[in-house]
């Protein structure tokens, strides 16, 4: 079996004690690749170190909405540097959250223009974030697409059919997390079962929210294969199909074929 993690954040403090066993144990899980998410300048810059340091992690560079109020001088300019640096493959993540009021709706709904305005000039994909802003985001996507194209997607999508079917009309691709394993999801599951099987990625956003059977747990790529088998289920696959689907779908999105 053939994974792909299109999401973990692998510089988090988290994964400090054991980073190279952790990339190692998804290798012998199967997940050939993992995108590692920059959330800051900071965070961006180990994003691109990690690439440089393993073969199988690329980046993915922006500052998510919770930080763009916290913005030193400089920190855009970083972006925009790193976003052509040897292994980066996206942009992001960025977006919108109405959830933790840590910036203004209108500075974040700014900086997600600028993170897709960059995906454009560079000719790579941008990672959305979105909680608990699902209208705002589509409405500001649909907005962006009016002007010019994009490649985009949904990363750790739990919103509703709605939401999922306007993504899809602009292009979007749609990728889930370790809560569509959730007991209690049975909506998002029936949510995932409406994704055309071109337009699905998984990930698992390590180190949070890690899925059943390891939930409590500290989240880790190599866990990716138990989002992949729910995803499976859903869509009357084998987990082996499914993965084979999922990867082939980012590979196509973030050019790694």
């Amino acid at each position: 079996m053939i994974l792909f993690d299109t999401h973990a954040h692998l510089d988090e403090e988290a994964f400090h004690p054991d980073r190279n066993e952790t990339v190692e144990r998804a290798l012998e899980a199967g997940v050939q690749t993992i995108l590692t998410i920059g959330t800051t300048a900071d965070s961006s810059q180990r994003a691109v170190d990690l690439a440089a340091t393993f073969p199988q992690v690329y980046a993915v560079v922006g500052i998510q909405p919770n930080y763009v109020a916290q913005m030193k001088p400089g920190d855009w300019e970083r972006i925009l540097t790193l976003s052509t640096a040897d292994k980066v493959v996206g942009i992001g993540e960025t977006g919108l959250d109405r959830y933790w009021d840590y910036a203004p709706i209108e500075l974040q709904q700014d900086y997600f223009s600028k993170h897709i305005q960059l995906s454009r000039e560079r000719d790579l994909p941008f990672v959305v974030h979105c909680r608990e802003a699902e209208a705002d985001v589509v409405d500001l996507l649909q907005r962006e697409a009016a002007q010019a194209p994009f490649k985009g997607l949904m990363h750790s999508f739990c919103g509703t059919p709605e939401t999922a079917a306007a993504c899809l009309e602009l292009g979007m691709y749609i990728s889930f997390a370790g809560m569509l394993t959730f007991k209690k999801n049975d909506e998002l599951r029936e949510t995932a079962r409406l994704i055309p099987l071109d337009r699905l990625l998984v990930e698992t956003d390590a180190p949070y929210l890690a899925p059943v059977p390891q939930r409590g747990k500290r989240n880790e790529p190599a866990f990716v294969k138990h989002t992949c088998a729910c995803l499976a289920e859903l869509h009357d696959k084998t987990p082996e199909e499914m993965a084979e689907i999922t990867t082939q779908n980012a590979r196509t999105l973030f050019q790694l074929n």
